[in-house]
């Protein structure tokens, strides 16, 4: 019978069977990503894959052997992967930390896709105290047991916030008062001389491709963390923990 249910082997939560993925995605469940047979068809299925698409969920077409490798029921072609955490509701979030009387931190991640990576700068945030993190549905890091394992568990403790695109999560931060700083080795600006007392929102990229042109044509400023070594750049995850230790530096209260 097509359900919920969990793959022993591996600990992932799973939601198999178009009527039981549908009804996930109509109550907002937080999917992490869709498998969906290649080739599948039927008038059902065009429905469910319109949630889908509307909905802006990540989806895979894959062979039928990678859905059975998952599970052995009747699966009807579909198998939802379920992410461990709860999605939060950026806009709620944000209104809430101004309601409390707090200095916005939100930590925006760009095509940073590595899991380790992932989990270890969720791990910085949450012990740096940001108020959370947002990645996009598409080209993050999966939300598996490894990242969270990455993260020392802080992902089931820290803030995430899923969008469809980080444009205009840009667009509306700024909207909303806060200052998006780009982290990139060729920001024009030393980190040390960016003010991070105010709200904020810190963007950084990958290793590999860095912050997306679009999103740094977004950006407010951008800054660099100065280095007097003959490695022109630092691991994200480790950069991370920089960046958000001066946000703490530049915030302590003055009389400590």
């Amino acid at each position: 019978m097509a359900g919920f249910t969990r793959n022993k082997s591996t600990e992932t939560n799973f939601i198999i069977g178009l009527h039981p993925i549908e009804e996930a995605i109509d109550a907002g469940k937080s999917i992490e990503r869709i498998l969906i047979r290649k080739a599948l068809r039927g008038d059902h299925f065009k429905d469910v894959f319109e949630k889908i698409r509307s909905n802006d969920i990540a989806f895979q077409f894959v062979p039928p052997q990678k859905l059975d490798s998952i599970s052995r029921k009747n699966h009807q072609g579909v198998i939802a992967l379920m992410s461990p955490v709860e999605f939060q509701n950026l806009d709620n979030l944000l209104a809430q930390v101004f309601e409390k009387g707090e200095v916005p931190l939100i930590v925006v991640l760009d095509e940073i896709n590595d899991v380790r990576n992932f989990g270890a700068i969720v791990r910085s945030a949450e012990c740096l105290g940001a108020h959370a993190v947002v990645i996009p549905h598409k080209g993050a890091a999966r939300i598996n047991e490894s990242a969270v394992k990455a993260s020392a568990g802080a992902l089931l403790r820290m803030n995430i916030c899923q969008e469809g695109n980080l444009a205009n999560v840009v667009s509306t931060l700024q909207s909303s008062g806060l200052k998006v700083v780009g982290v990139t080795e060729k920001g024009a600006s030393d980190l040390w001389d960016v003010d991070l007392t105010v709200p904020i929102c810190l963007v950084m990229g990958s290793e590999e491709e860095g912050i997306s042109e679009k999103i740094l044509a977004l950006t407010d400023q951008n800054a660099k963390i100065p280095m007097t070594g003959r490695i022109e750049s630092l691991n994200v995850s480790v950069a991370a923990g920089i960046l958000l230790t001066e946000v703490g530096r530049q915030r302590r209260p003055t009389n400590l």
